[in-house]
């Protein structure tokens, strides 16, 4: 087969060596050394389209978005199939990081998706796609105490988060978070729609809107409810994490897990990973089955200048079924 003259032969022994030796180094976190064999790699198959995926790979890993649009671009221009390739994606991601828009679309297409018409009348031709594809799962810090939480898939690479994360992730409700696009897990609602998990891999946009946990004396579920009502209904977010939040082993995690249906944008619970297996009782979802306790331990998205004033008007609402204590900014 020629390509641009060449004439294109199977990957030699030698090239599938320093290859395999270059991806154990990555799997070891040796990022500096795989690149040196990956290099070399391309060096020796140049008109091979995987030596420049997996230098692509490389550079995506290492979150160096210029270099991994170079040589997803080196890869793409070298296939042998016209759609479909995850050559495609990873240029489709590595676009998505830089802001390149018309990149991004163009992957995307490659890839085979289908794309709304853009840019919208009246639009720019480099502002973002806003494909709208509905609510996602997306896994927080995936190598430290990662956290599944639910959000609003913005175009094939982007969610913006809508739970509201627990501080140990580091992330803050409204976040936009670049992810992978190979999933890791599954959730199950019970009505059978399915999730995919996918793993972030940075953080593309922070959310101005600190994170507090406060302490409340709630009487009934809807007393609860009602907070959580008012913040959405201020354009902000509470969360009873009491009844949210459940703790899965990582491997369980990343399996496919049932998880109960919401009535907004996103489904409940998230999940928080945890490194051993949960012991004989099995997975621990708060509040699940359990009788009511008054006292609820809530997460809430806000303004510093609004958030005690909604808790406020929560309690002045029913004062005799309602109380909050200890409100603290943890994120």
């Amino acid at each position: 087969m020629r390509i641009f003259g060449k004439v294109r032969h199977r990957p030699s022994a030698s090239w599938r060596q320093t290859t395999d030796r270059a991806f154990t180094l990555i799997g070891d976190g040796h990022y500096e050394d795989a690149g040196a064999l990956l290099t070399r790699a391309a060096d020796m198959e140049p008109w091979l389209s995987e030596s420049w995926f997996n230098l692509a790979l490389l550079h995506k890993f290492r979150h160096d978005w210029e270099q991994a649009r170079t040589a997803g671009l080196r890869a793409v221009a070298l296939l042998d199939r016209e759609a479909g390739a995850p050559d495609w994606w990873n240029v489709g991601i590595a676009a998505t990081a830089l802001q390149d828009w018309p990149l991004a679309r163009r992957a995307w297409q490659a890839y085979g998706l289908r794309m709304p018409e853009h840019p919208p009348k009246g639009a720019a031709p480099d502002e973002p796609l806003g494909m709208e594809l509905g609510s996602a799962a997306v896994r927080l810090s995936p190598e430290g105490e990662a956290e599944v939480v639910w959000g609003r898939r913005l175009d094939p690479a982007r969610v913006e988060v809508q739970s509201i994360p627990l501080p140990s992730s580091g992330r803050r409700w409204g976040e936009v978070v670049l992810h992978d696009g190979v999933p890791h897990g599954e959730r199950v609602t019970g009505a059978g729609d399915s999730y995919p998990v996918f793993d972030e891999i940075e953080l593309w946009a922070p959310s101005p809107v600190p994170t507090w946990v406060v302490l409340l004396e709630a009487a009934t579920e809807a007393d609860r409810d009602a907070l959580e009502q008012l913040a959405a209904d201020a354009g902000f977010a509470a969360e009873d994490w009491s009844s949210s939040v459940r703790l899965l082993c990582r491997t369980c995690s990343e399996s496919r897990m049932p998880s109960d249906e919401g009535e907004g944008d996103y489904v409940d619970p998230h999940d928080h990973s945890e490194p051993g297996h949960p012991g004989p009782l099995g997975h621990r979802t708060a509040g699940s089955g359990a009788p009511w306790v008054r006292e609820r331990e809530c997460g809430i998205a806000a303004p510093p200048g609004l958030v005690q004033g909604l808790l406020d008007g929560w309690v002045a609402d029913s004062p005799d079924t309602r109380a909050w204590r200890d409100l603290e900014e943890v994120c």
